[in-house]
């Protein structure tokens, strides 16, 4: 009972912040629609009529749509410890009788709910404004982003580790967006080793989906079962990174300070 309160707590605290702050959320999902459409309507016209480049015109409005998942569910952690450091209430959750890391995962939780309705609120002004329209399977769908989310919530906690030794870790979280952009539009059919990074493996059986027209229960078990796997490990090591910087900081006195 304890921890459905804490996670019912978190789902209100997250939503209130949407509710009373919506020219925020608004001015970001603006600033991410100019940047999708600069590239979209960019790559176009690299093309002009060739409609042979149809289908890597759909593969962008995907792509786009899963690196802006990925980055808020990555990101999300480390702001949310920055931002609790910042405000001086980063030592009391660690008070709580539950532990840090059910906060930590309730947080997610709410976070990944509210990602969900943005993302996916995109995808439907991209689509309906592009005239690229993709296979909207969701009991196929939502079953592969949250198993590639997962992977990046390992270097969401890796990140939040690191906010509480170094504090400041814009400037890295940055850089990760680059790596996500590139694994997600990296080919698989010219380098296949990448079927081992993270997000790579998850972003190609979602081609599948979305521009292919395959479903979930079309897919063979072994590919479904690889990026479980794939994201676990990744996960795993993410979140034990944490602990160790977690543990750092506890050692050195920083969790009460900014």
């Amino acid at each position: 009972m304890r921890h459905a309160v804490v996670l019912k707590a978190l789902m209100k605290r997250n939503a209130l912040f949407l509710w009373r702050y919506p020219f925020n959320l608004v001015a970001e999902v603006i600033s991410l629609l100019l940047i999708f459409y600069v590239i979209f309507f960019g790559a176009r016209a690299l093309v002009g009529g060739n409609t042979s480049f149809g289908q890597t015109l759909e593969g962008i409005v995907m792509g786009f749509m899963l690196w802006t998942f990925l980055i808020i569910a990555y990101s999300e952690l480390a702001w949310a410890f920055l931002q609790e450091a910042q405000q001086g209430t980063l030592e009391q959750l660690y008070m709580c009788p539950l532990g840090f890391g059910w906060v930590s995962f309730c947080n997610a939780v709410s976070g990944l709910l509210i990602n969900f309705g943005i993302t996916f609120g995109m995808l439907l002004i991209m689509m309906a404004t592009t005239g690229r329209w993709l296979h909207l399977d969701l009991l196929s769908i939502v079953p592969l982003m949250l198993l590639t989310v997962w992977s990046v919530y390992g270097f969401g906690f890796l990140m939040g580790g690191l906010a509480l030794v170094f504090k400041q870790v814009q400037g890295a979280l940055q850089i990760l967006q680059f790596v996500w952009l590139g694994l997600i539009a990296a080919p698989l059919d010219q380098f296949p080793w990448l079927k081992y990074a993270p997000v790579s493996w998850g972003t190609h059986l979602l081609g599948r989906v979305m521009i292919g027209g395959e479903s979930l229960f079309e897919m063979p078990a072994s590919d479904v079962l690889f990026l479980a796997v794939n994201s676990a490990v990744y996960f795993a090591l993410g979140y034990l990174g944490f602990k160790y910087f977690e543990r750092v900081a506890r050692d050195r006195g920083l969790l009460g300070h900014y």
